[in-house]
């Protein structure tokens, strides 16, 4: 079987720790093979010109809910392959999907309709497992977590689940709820990521549930306790603890409305790019028009509204989600809070792939990983979209040729 072998020109090459221009990057059988700050000669390899723009790894999104009007919560292969499908456009070449808070049926469909789609998914960014958010959250920082299913960690409610799908990546759970750190401990065992979440948590909790497993902050900012007064004294909540706790992972929301430009710079100032992952949070409205939406499932949810570039509740009181993609969060970092472009790609790559544990894999443009890789403008425009070295979207035309 003869060897497929792509060659990307003409472009600034992004890697974890430099740009190469008028680079070239050579893709052989899906995997990286070689980089080059000139033309690599290849023979028989089909050549794709960048035309001067950048050659990035793939964003990957490790918090995202749905996108192109469908929820993974829909129940749906169809649905799940379409959100797949979406976000590729958008540069997202891996994804993990997230579930909502429910009650125990639907999650156990939802991993099962997960596990069909994942044998199909060919069309978009990959998919990296399953993202359990909830149930075991604080009701008072639910945020748009629907309150009816709310509860402590129950052993033999998550023990089920656990033992019913081997797709299970990573939970997020509220670590002050009676039951959470046994819970965090199981998790670990397991070899799935534990992350703190919809949170009223205090120093002394984070600290325990850091020592338990609980290594990530989800969404960090949002639904999740800051400086709080009890009895008169002052406590540290969860947001400081993640500063504090050096070794904690973050991840944020950079959509530009959940968090301002202060809070984005403050972010990357304490944690750094090798520490913050960006996510999307993005629910079905994603690549969608402004309007009415659904938070969730279609038959159980809630419903929103988009307007101003985000989600809110239906009395325009409070977010309730994300409708962001992965080219807006780099863009974002790099004009709000002003950082460095290789910082942000970084942020939204090789940072989130080694937090999945992916690390020697995916997330960076280094011979010997995956071929996914994006190309984009100044804008962070996407015009090219590969997964495994396959193009899976391309915005226009783009030079293709056969070398000699």
């Amino acid at each position: 079987m003869s060897e497929r072998k792509i060659k990307i020109v003409n472009g600034t090459v992004i890697t974890p720790y430099r740009m190469i221009k008028n680079g070239s990057v050579l893709i052989t059988n899906g995997v990286i093979t070689a980089i080059n700050d000139a033309d690599i000669t290849a023979a028989d390899a089909i050549a794709i010109d960048a035309r001067g723009q950048y050659i990035a790894p793939g964003f990957i999104d490790i918090h995202v809910h749905g996108g192109g009007g469908h929820d993974f919560m829909d129940g749906s292969v169809a649905g799940f392959l379409k959100i797949a499908e979406t976000h590729a456009h958008y540069g997202t070449t891996a994804m993990v999907p997230t579930t909502l808070t429910s009650d125990k049926g639907s999650l156990l469909d939802t991993l099962e309709v997960y596990e069909k789609a994942h044998r199909l998914n060919n069309v978009g960014s990959r998919f990296l497992g399953m993202h359990i958010e909830g149930p075991y959250f604080s009701l008072k920082q639910r945020g748009a977590q629907d309150a009816r299913y709310i509860r402590d960690p129950d052993p033999a409610e998550y023990m089920e689940i656990l033992e019913a799908s081997s797709s299970i990546v990573r939970w997020s759970a509220a670590p002050e709820k009676a039951g959470a750190i046994q819970f965090g401990r199981v998790l670990r065992d397991r070899g799935i990521l534990a992350s703190v979440a919809h949170t009223d948590a205090v120093y002394d909790d984070m600290i325990e549930a850091f020592e338990n497993g609980y290594t990530l902050a989800t969404h960090l900012y949002s639904a999740m306790s800051g400086v709080s007064r009890r009895n008169a004294f002052r406590y540290g909540g969860a947001v400081e603890s993640a500063f504090l706790i050096d070794e904690m992972d973050v991840e944020i929301i950079a959509d530009g409305k959940h968090l301002p430009a202060e809070l984005l710079k403050l972010v990357y100032k304490i944690k750094g790019p090798d520490r913050t992952a960006l996510i999307t949070d993005a629910m079905r409205a994603a690549a969608m028009p402004s309007g009415k939406s659904v938070l969730g499932s279609l038959h159980d949810g809630t419903e929103v509204l988009v307007e101003d570039g985000v989600a809110k509740m239906p009395d325009r009181k409070a977010f309730a989600g994300s409708v962001a993609t992965a080219n807006q969060l780099v863009h974002n970092m790099v004009d709000m809070a002003d950082i460095p472009l290789i910082d942000a790609v970084r942020m939204a790559t090789a940072t989130p792939a080694r937090i999945m544990g992916l690390g020697s894999q995916m997330g960076g443009i280094a011979v010997g990983k995956q071929a996914d890789i994006v190309i984009f403008d100044k804008h962070i425009n996407i015009h090219t979209t590969m997964v495994g070295g396959s193009v899976v979207y391309q915005r226009e035309q783009t030079t293709w040729k056969e070398t000699i």
